[in-house]
């Protein structure tokens, strides 16, 4: 048995812990994953079901719970797309509502995409998500390492220019709306928070 322990640990932390325990199997195992909080319980539990595991979930004690996962078939390899994933991503909050909550959501939604078994081929920033791609973003670290992989970053020019962040981009290049029409209209996918 294969314990991941993610106590402790925010969303999307327990998942990804998970999904790179299971990506590890070569033969069928059993996973045991100790999380803190019911929806961590949820989301860990719909990744491993989406990977074909049988799950079960018990509560263990008052903020404790465990997740065990049975893997009868070690994971096949995903093959890439031929067409390219694309980021787009138009503002510094996820959602709506809270502001506050929004730019964490942000912050997290970024480092999950730097998880991902296939990341995007490039990665978009116009209007107020452009301020993610200058000096002082919280999320400049996981801009780099996704550049660092491969991933264009690619930031609105009138956008910096609106901002007045265009001598503090940090990462990535300065496009135009022409140049992020034509990489939507090429891509096979668009992920946009």
């Amino acid at each position: 048995m294969i314990t991941v322990n993610a106590m402790g640990d925010n969303c999307p932390v327990p998942v990804i812990k998970t999904k790179k325990a299971i990506q590890a199997l070569t033969g069928p195992e059993t996973i045991e994953v100790l999380v803190d909080n019911e929806i961590a319980v949820q989301n860990v539990t719909k990744m491993a079901e989406s990977e074909g595991g049988r799950v079960a979930s018990e509560q263990t004690a008052e903020g404790a719970y465990k997740i065990t996962i049975q893997m009868e078939d070690a994971l096949a390899e995903k093959e890439e797309e031929n067409e390219p994933l694309v980021v787009a991503v138009s503002s510094d909050r996820m959602g709506t509502g809270n502001d506050e909550l929004g730019k964490v959501l942000m912050k997290g939604f970024l480092f999950a995409v730097t998880q991902l078994d296939v990341l995007p081929k490039t990665m978009l920033f116009y209007n107020g998500g452009a301020t993610l791609t200058a000096e002082g973003s919280d999320s400049l670290e996981d801009l780099r390492l996704l550049e660092s992989q491969g991933v264009e970053i690619m930031t609105c020019g009138t956008c910096l220019d609106y901002y007045g962040l265009k001598e503090k981009l940090a990462v990535g290049t300065v496009t135009n709306m022409y140049s992020i029409v034509e990489t939507m209209a090429g891509a096979s996918k668009i992920i946009k928070p």
